[in-house]
């Protein structure tokens, strides 16, 4: 077992499953506070796949990224379908971070400090788990597995045509006088 699949993956999973549970506990003031981001969200998605209908609650959009928290973030911890949980959590840390510190709004320097320090472990954090969705392990990933798999399969098939070609050839030969 690898250091970060011991280690490091729980340590950066931890942060999404806490805040997921934070933000069930808050959802109202959550709620307010993403509005204006939420209305952003659904606007591109009405452009991008307008057959996509998104809650227009916003306490219902902050329980789905909530529920997407604690799910791949538990999925990231304990090791299951860790790049595709640290995908979906990278997903949800744009419009949160966004939401949730939006330091060029605050006018008291202290306060502008602080968002800004949180605006920017969350883009850390971005960076972490753009790393573990890419880590294989050391093992080929899916691509490269599929890709070779599909060169495996043509290249034994065009091995056994011809080999089945010469060996007709061969029987042909025998037939005839």
């Amino acid at each position: 077992m690898t250091l970060t699949r011991r280690v490091a993956r729980p340590m950066l999973a931890s942060t999404f499953i806490f805040g997921g549970i934070q933000a069930l506990k808050n959802t109202p003031k959550l709620a307010e506070a993403s509005k204006p981001v939420n209305d952003e969200i659904r606007g591109l998605a009405e452009k991008v796949a307008p057959q996509v209908h998104l809650p227009e609650d916003d306490k219902t959009l902050v329980r789905i990224n909530a529920g997407v928290h604690i799910v791949a973030g538990l999925g990231l911890a304990t090791g299951r379908a860790p790049r595709l949980c640290a995908l979906a959590l990278a997903a949800t840390v744009v419009p949160t971070t966004v939401a949730g510190h939006p330091f060029w709004q605050e006018k008291d320097k202290a306060a502008r400090t602080q968002q800004m320090t949180h605006f920017y472990k969350n883009v850390s954090m971005l960076g972490g788990l753009i790393i573990a969705a890419l880590d294989t392990e050391g093992r080929p990933g899916v691509t490269w597995r599929t890709t070779h798999a599909v060169g495996s399969a043509t290249s034994g098939a065009t091995q056994g045509a011809t080999k089945l070609g010469r060996q007709a050839t061969k029987a042909a030969k025998k037939l005839t006088p």
